[in-house]
């Protein structure tokens, strides 16, 4: 890969991991409920997410599940309903003065990995990034070990951004109204989310 080309990789990486989503919002609310450091096991997952797909995307299976519409059909309804169950779930504790939790770390990784890994803009972004950035006539797995490790540090520094975000919040806010207000609208993200992935899975009448 040439330097002009890991430049517009690096480029749009940036956008593609700060642009928010449901990793977001969780890194969020974990960084609010869990404190700084517990929460960063959440972004451990989506790193572990981000270094299989890197990998499956290489390998070819990434672009097999989009060009297969009953499966990419099927992977958009679990995450839908998945997303719109943690809508509601956190609608309904919004109002419950939150305190760090206990959760066991590996609570928290499993639920953060599930919602990284079942988020459709995933497959779209690795489809993107290895249909236009590598490059065909170049080994692939000799690419591999630039993007790899372009991909998973601005992955990092995405994800802690956004953890040490709802960190801050949740000492400046604990138990205020605000606190509440907020958690109301990350939970209400995850249901528009939830929403938005059952509308564009449902069958498109001609």
């Amino acid at each position: 890969m040439s330097l002009e080309g890991w430049i517009i990789f690096a480029l749009f990486w940036v956008v593609f991991v700060t642009t928010p989503g449901p990793n977001a919002v969780n890194c969020i609310q974990n960084g609010m409920s869990l404190g700084f450091r517990r929460a960063l096991v959440g972004v451990l997952a989506i790193l572990t997410q981000a270094t299989l797909f890197l990998f499956l995307s290489a390998a070819g299976v990434t672009a097999l599940i989009a060009a297969s519409p009953t499966g990419f059909l099927i992977a958009k309804v679990i995450g839908a309903g998945f997303l719109i169950f943690l809508g509601v779930r956190g609608l309904m504790r919004a109002g419950t003065p939150p305190k760090l939790s206990a959760a066991p770390a590996r609570h928290i990784y499993l639920r953060a990995l599930a919602i990284a890994t079942i988020n459709p803009k995933s497959v779209a972004g690795y489809l993107a990034a290895f249909s236009q950035f590598v490059q065909p006539e170049v080994p692939i797995w000799s690419q591999m070990v630039i993007i790899v490790p372009t991909a998973l540090t601005i992955t990092a520094a995405s994800y802690v951004t956004f953890t040490a975000l709802g960190a801050g919040l949740g000492r400046a806010a604990l138990g205020a109204v605000f606190n509440t207000w907020f958690r109301r609208f990350t939970a209400c993200c995850f249901i528009l989310y939830g929403l938005a992935l059952s509308s564009a899975a449902a069958p498109q009448r001609s």
